[in-house]
């Protein structure tokens, strides 16, 4: 099978309602030397008879991956090991993206002999279509250079979909033994960076991420919060084995602190059986165990944030964990989404 310049990868699960807007926006990409594949992952819907009729019709780019039920990060993996292209992407199968998206994306990557491109995205209210935000799109003239400072690495929003990355990084990519059962896109990404050296962006909207109502926010069971931090300690195990260590261990102990510090306690505040007083004790010795530079990390630090202009917020949280005040912050936070429809993404 001959090179293509993009392999998008869309794993499929209980999404015939939307599967064909998502396949439509991609089969019609401006950038015409693409292959979508497509892993139906066990679905017990009509989402394999919806592939196979687009694969019909589209037989240069629709390929289909038919296999039982392994979750997201698995599919992910088999797509890749199929993928042919110079780079590869992946679309959630109840999203969508602008017809220019791949173009777009695969021709600044290739201008900027970069590894990862990055586009703004829509959240969207799948039901009402409302738009809730708009992301991502400040960043045009922005570079981020992994090997000289990878610190704004904690700008990016933790999704693997409005990115492509250069495929031999994901060739490489470590596996994870125990892939965890909540934020796997976040070490999924994680154990992308490790490897880049260049993420440049594209300051346009091209993906329209729905959001369902519900869907947000959810309990999460205990053993979902022990296989996030089993799966972490595995990811900074790769890190320590890697030849990039010395530059990137720094900042995974910055992104431990966003994403279990931070995103991964607002989750269980949600949750009316968690004693959350215990939860930020617990997840505080972990981090300490685990990820030791997460109390003085320098991305985190004023000067840093002053001088590159970015990472305020999570500064400003930082600042609020010294306090002791975190608790009182997430009601406070909860209040804004909840009520306010005021969300600040971090």
């Amino acid at each position: 099978m001959s090179k293509k310049k993009l392999s998008i990868i869309v794993p499929c699960y209980k999404v015939e309602k939307y599967l064909p807007r998502c396949l439509d926006s991609l089969v019609n990409q401006t950038l015409k030397d693409i292959e979508i594949i497509c892993i139906n992952d066990g679905s017990p819907d009509n989402c394999l008879k919806i592939l196979k009729d687009y694969q019909k019709k589209y037989k240069d780019k629709i390929v289909i991956i038919d296999k039982k039920n392994e979750g997201v990060w698995k599919g992910r993996k088999d797509g890749i090991k199929k993928a042919t292209g110079e780079f590869i992407g992946f679309v959630d199968s109840d999203d969508y993206v602008d017809l220019n998206y791949a173009e777009l994306l695969y021709n600044k990557a290739k201008k900027e002999n970069a590894d990862i491109s990055v586009c703004g995205f829509d959240r969207i209210d799948l039901d009402t279509g409302k738009l809730y935000s708009r992301e991502m799109c400040k960043s045009e003239d922005k570079v981020i250079d992994i090997e000289k400072d990878p610190g704004g690495l904690l700008e990016l929003n933790g999704a693997p979909w409005n990115k492509i990355y250069k495929a031999e990084l994901l060739k490489k990519q470590a596996d994870l033994e125990h892939p965890p059962r909540i934020l796997d896109d976040m070490m999924f990404l994680l154990l992308i960076y490790l490897n880049a050296k260049k993420v440049v962006f594209v300051n346009r909207s091209l993906v329209f991420y729905m959001v369902r109502q519900g869907s947000i926010i959810t309990t999460i069971k205990k053993e979902q919060v022990e296989s996030t931090y089993r799966a972490m300690v595995e990811v900074r195990r790769v890190y320590e084995e890697s030849e990039n260590r010395v530059n990137m261990l720094k900042i995974l102990d910055a992104m431990a602190f966003l994403h279990l510090g931070v995103s991964l306690m607002f989750r269980l505040s949600y949750d009316k059986n968690c004693n959350l007083k215990v939860a930020i004790k617990d997840n505080n010795k972990f981090l300490d165990d685990y990820f030791p530079t997460w109390r003085s990390s320098k991305f985190i630090k004023l000067g840093y944030v002053i001088k590159n202009k970015s990472n305020f917020k999570l500064w400003i949280v930082k600042i609020i964990y010294k306090l002791h005040l975190f608790r009182a912050f997430l009601v406070v936070y909860r209040f804004m989404i909840d009520k306010l429809k005021i969300d600040i993404k971090w």
